[in-house]
């Protein structure tokens, strides 16, 4: 890359980090404001001091769509939050984390320790 290449994509990042930055705190800061600091799955309670661990989360999952209201918004923890997108994925793929795995271990690297031991 040539230095003028550089610095179209430094300012291309830039800008973008810039929207996304916006964007983020915009609907963040009016939910903050909105609602309580409390988690709305778990009901964790959260002060200044751990207000970064509280995340907004977009209800429809479209993080476009921010309505005045607050209507699509909840306030939930980063492990509530994890697990709501944990949940969406399996939903879409058809698949379960909880299922048993089918594939389980055959082989037994104790399986003649009793003979081992009781020879004298």
């Amino acid at each position: 890359m040539t230095n003028k290449d550089d610095t179209n994509l430094e300012k291309i990042v830039r800008d973008a980090r810039r929207y996304q930055d916006e964007r983020a705190k915009t609907y963040r800061e009016q939910a903050l404001k909105m609602y309580p600091w409390i988690c709305g799955r778990c009901q964790r309670e959260f002060t200044r001091a751990n207000l970064s661990e509280l995340t907004v989360h977009h209800r429809n999952h479209n993080h476009d769509d921010n309505p005045a209201d607050g209507s699509n918004w909840e306030l939930l923890c980063l492990y509530c939050h994890d697990n709501e997108h944990q949940r969406q994925l399996e939903a879409q793929t058809g698949t379960n984390s909880t299922q048993t795995i089918e594939n389980t271990a055959t082989h037994n690297p104790f399986a003649a320790l009793k003979d081992l031991l009781n020879k004298e």
